[in-house]
């Protein structure tokens, strides 16, 4: 029994004791609940053994098998001397149990077995995976090199391109000129052939072209000289009659005088008659006589014009009529053109457009027109810009390295933002320099991430359009090519006439008449001449027709359109501005009596100022001294003082930086002395 027991117990322990492998999970729940049902049977078959056979305990209970036997295995042999005890039956159970386990615990293993296996199927899966994805990254990683690779060589390429770009442009410039002069030079030839051909005859093909040239321009000037004399003889002559006429006629009235034997009163009134109608014909004559020279005049100058000019270009191929013959301008040279002539698909918008941009333009502002719509469109394919980097010659407010994205704004856009960046200035107390006003708007404005993309993009737009009143004053302003006091002064000005109109217009109906218009003018711009009033009348509306009690909408001088375009009265204002500054200062540099390249020192400059315009305080004149010799007013030495002598600048340079600032006449000039 106690060997039974013990081998029970080895069993149990070595079942207990076993390790279980790694990565089987035995469910210990149902474990738990077959010891429970074990010692539960367990329990009551003790209780079933315990009642009724209790009187047997002490005796031998045979217990048969199919054989008579013991049912057990292993138990010690039954004997007289042996006997069952009640334990014996429990143990002999315990052993069915087990042996009825032996098959659970063969499955366990093989379960266990097939775990392993399918762990270390999965495991190798896994592994065979992880290398399949290294494999896939280590492929991704070479194809980003790759792409960065090729984005680098497009990016150099595309700098390339770019650069390629820009030297086509100006060999096609340079060619473009180089054209233009051959054309010049084909029709001199062709005009010279001409004249040749005309000269020549039959029988002198011998002779030298340059010999036959002369004569023929010197027979064309005795032709001229003989038809002036022919034309004095016929002016001096013309009211002459032979004599034996004019004997003639004396004898007749002699005989009717004679016949009359008394003055007629219809003869002196017919002599009279005469008399006047002679004379009007001798002023007449002399009208037609200096007619007849300046048409003569006229028509050498035209043929001279005609010799040595070219043609006009033919405007009318940009409204969409020209030759289609390729997307850029070309050159035709004949007899019928010879000019520059523009495609329609140049300017966008059609005959409409090209109108609205022509009318009023002469053939140098249409040039300007066309350039600034191929460069508007050239801005518009560019989608980065290049940086300029960060040299001392780079304005602050683009020293940036790198590509620098083009925000493609509308014109209306951007001359929004350069109004709303005037207002800030102007409102601004602490002031800074232009360059870093402008780029601190832009930040506060956009942020600091988009500021140098926006001050790129505003540069390149207001480069571009010089028509532009805005953009141009802004550009001038911002590159330091123009004081920002007289874009303030200018508009300061404007400001002062509307109010001045507008104190005039008693009913307040934005109504003036003509007179009170020319009052106005002459009454603000008293310096003015009486022919530059008259262009501003013009401008305003007048014409010859008109009379001084003609209405005028004054308001609307002062409009402007959405891309902040004045009007032309406002414009005209404007280029008297800038003539009247030009001349200002030719009447200083005649004044002085130097060349440009010599050098004009600070006392006489200032006296040169002071002769030309009397009325200049002494502040005044020493902001311009300041300005032309390029220091502080603080630094300045008095007047009298030995150590202006020393202060000295190149006569050019002094006037280009007077040019910048607004500087203008204050008073009229003294008349010069009579001799």
């Amino acid at each position: 029994m106690a060997c039974q027991q013990s081998r029970y117990h080895s069993f149990s322990s070595a079942s207990r004791l076993q390790p279980r492998p790694s990565g089987v999970t035995i469910d210990e729940s149902f474990l738990t609940e077959d010891k429970s049902t074990q010692n539960r049977k367990l329990l009551q078959k003790r209780r079933t053994l315990e009642l009724p056979a209790a009187p047997l305990s002490h005796c031998q209970a045979p217990v048969l098998g199919g054989t008579g036997k013991l049912p057990t295995q292993g138990a010690p042999p039954a004997g007289p001397g042996h006997r069952f005890h009640p334990g014996t039956k429990a143990a002999a159970h315990q052993r069915e149990k087990i042996r009825a386990l032996e098959p659970l615990k063969a499955k366990l293993v093989t379960v266990n077995e097939d775990c392993n296996e399918r762990i270390l199927a999965m495991r190798a899966e896994e592994k065979y995976e992880i290398s399949l994805l290294k494999k896939e990254k280590m492929n991704l990683l070479k194809l980003i090199d790759k792409k960065n690779e090729e984005k680098i060589s497009l990016q150099s390429e595309v700098t390339k391109l770019r650069k390629n770009l820009a030297e086509e442009y100006l060999h096609y410039l340079s060619e473009r000129d180089a054209c233009k002069i051959l054309i010049a030079d084909l029709n001199e030839l062709r005009y010279q052939r001409e004249d040749m051909s005309l000269a020549q005859s039959p029988g002198i093909w011998g002779e030298d072209p340059v010999k036959l040239t002369l004569a023929l321009k010197m027979t064309r000037q005795d032709l001229t000289r003989t038809q002036m004399e022919l034309n004095n003889m016929k002016a001096n002559f013309g009211d002459v009659v032979p004599r034996r006429d004019f004997e003639m006629q004396e004898k007749t009235n002699k005989d009717l005088q004679e016949q009359g034997q008394c003055p007629c009163p219809q003869l002196d009134t017919l002599r009279a008659s005469y008399e006047e109608v002679r004379k009007e014909h001798e002023i007449l004559m002399q009208l037609h006589m200096s007619t007849l020279k300046e048409r003569d005049q006229f028509f050498s100058e035209l043929q001279e014009i005609q010799r040595t000019s070219t043609p006009r270009p033919d405007w009318t191929k940009c409204k969409g009529e020209g030759s289609r013959q390729g997307p850029r301008s070309c050159l035709h040279v004949g007899p019928d053109s010879s000019s520059l002539s523009p495609h329609a698909d140049v300017v966008a918008g059609g005959p409409e457009r090209w109108q609205m941009l022509a009318e009023g333009k002469n053939s140098d502002q249409l040039v300007d027109v066309l350039l600034e719509e191929i460069g508007s469109g050239l801005l518009r394919e560019k989608d980065f810009f290049p940086g300029l980097g960060y040299g001392e010659a780079i304005p602050a407010f683009l020293r940036f390295d790198g590509l620098v994205e083009n925000k493609k704004p509308s014109k209306k856009d951007v001359v929004n933002l350069l109004k709303d960046a005037w207002k800030e200035r102007l409102a601004e107390e602490q002031k800074e320099t232009f360059p870093d006003f402008f780029f601190n708007f832009l930040e506060h404005r956009f942020g600091p991430s988009d500021a140098m993309a926006w001050a790129y993009t505003i540069f390149e737009n207001i480069k571009i359009f010089h028509s532009n009143e805005v953009m141009s004053q802004f550009y001038a302003v911002l590159m330091g090519k123009r004081s920002e006091n007289v874009y303030v002064t200018q508009k300061e000005t404007v400001a002062q006439l509307l109010k001045e109109m507008t104190n005039a217009d008693s009913q307040n109906e934005g109504l003036l008449t003509m007179e009170q218009f020319n009052t106005v003018l002459k009454s603000t711009f008293p310096l003015k001449t009486e022919e530059q009033i008259q262009e501003l009348m013009e401008a305003g509306g007048w014409h010859p027709s008109s009379s001084n009690a003609d209405l005028l909408n004054y308001r609307s001088l002062f409009m402007e359109d959405e891309e902040g375009q004045s009007e032309p009265f406002v414009q005209k204002l404007w280029e008297q501005y800038m003539d009247e500054k030009d001349e200002y200062l030719q009447q200083l540099k005649q004044e002085l009596g130097i060349e440009l390249h010599e050098e004009v020192t600070l006392p006489k400059l200032r006296g040169g100022l002071m002769t030309i315009d009397p009325s200049l305080d002494k502040q005044t004149v020493n902001t311009y001294m300041s300005q032309a010799f390029q220091l502080p007013e603080s630094e300045m030495p008095e007047e009298g003082d030995e150590k202006e002598e020393a202060v000295v600048e190149i006569l050019q340079t002094a006037l280009e930086r007077l040019q910048v600032i607004d500087i203008r006449r204050v008073g009229p000039r003294e008349p010069e002395p009579a001799s």
